[in-house]
């Protein structure tokens, strides 16, 4: 077989689809790489060869590149190689996602990682540079969700730690400087939270046994169709506030939650996480996570 000339092939053929057929150009360049991928590593022997095996790739890259034009430096097909080599196993191919957010995904090791990433970067229509933001500030390590990828429970997908960006740190933290530092960038605030977060309101007022209480933030998670009770502490957890905020929640269900809507959920955002209270919260309805702050600038 000439698998320099198939490759050529594949790839003039993929140059003319995009020009003619743009709006599925995401799915055929995919499907023309991934077929790359496959050859070169039988054109390199099989798949333990082609790992160490570059100096094809080089002469490959060369020819096309002096036949066809830019974009095909020995890197993107190595990349191509790795795309077959990492993607042979999915039953279909992301195709939502372009060569550009495949080529972000490669260098991760852990599959369910990259399952994770496929799916927010689709959910949440990530550009290929808002999906690399996501790895680099190691998104998937900080949610619970360690198994196969497939509609993930809502308290997996809050992360731990919340990291708040923001241009300015104060020297010393308030509840109400760091209520304050969330309103200004509320929309990533919620991206960071996790998917489908909406604002309803914050310091939200309601009245049980006669007095006048402040719900920190009242959320709605439109995935999982509920209200979202979230409280903010600047201190260590304790076992009071998960009292607190299952008064918050009992207040939503009965004054506010429509017959159509999901129980109302809690999460405490507080500093520094109390393992012996999050082990032994009776309430699943709970969850805890800490936040982070780092400089935007």
């Amino acid at each position: 077989m000439n698998y320099y000339q198939n490759i050529k092939d594949i790839l003039v053929k993929n140059e003319i689809y995009k020009q003619v057929k743009d709006y599925s150009k995401n799915k055929h360049d995919l499907e023309s790489y991934y077929e790359v991928g496959k050859l070169l590593i039988e054109a390199q022997g099989g798949e333990e060869r082609a790992k160490y095996g570059n100096q094809l790739i080089k002469e490959y890259s060369e020819r096309l590149t002096k036949e066809l034009g830019k974009g095909f430096s020995t890197r993107n097909l190595r990349n191509m190689r790795q795309f077959y080599l990492k993607f042979q196993k999915w039953q279909a191919l992301p195709a939502i996602l372009s060569w550009s957010h495949i080529t972000e995904l490669l260098p991760l090791k852990d599959i369910q990682a990259i399952n994770y990433y496929i799916y927010v970067a689709e959910k949440q229509n990530l550009s290929y540079r808002e999906l690399r933001e996501r790895i680099k500030a190691k998104e998937y390590e900080r949610i619970g969700y360690k198994e196969e990828l497939k509609e993930p429970k809502i308290n997996t997908l809050i992360k731990n730690p919340v990291i708040i960006k923001t241009k300015n740190i104060p020297d010393k933290l308030t509840e109400y400087a760091l209520h304050q530092l969330i309103l200004e960038d509320m929309d990533n605030f919620l991206k960071e939270l996790g998917i489908g977060f909406a604002y309803i309101g914050h310091e939200v007022k309601i009245k049980i046994d006669n007095e006048f209480q402040y719900i920190d933030f009242l959320l709605f998670n439109t995935k999982y169709n509920c209200y979202v009770v979230l409280e903010i502490k600047i201190e260590k957890m304790k076992s009071t506030y998960i009292g607190q905020v299952l008064n918050y929640m009992k207040y939503i269900d009965k004054h506010i939650k429509e017959s159509f809507h999901q129980e109302t959920i809690g999460v405490i955002l507080c500093k520094k996480e109390n393992k012996f209270v999050l082990e032994y919260c009776t309430d699943y309805k709970i969850f805890t996570t800490t936040f982070q702050l780092t400089n935007n600038s």
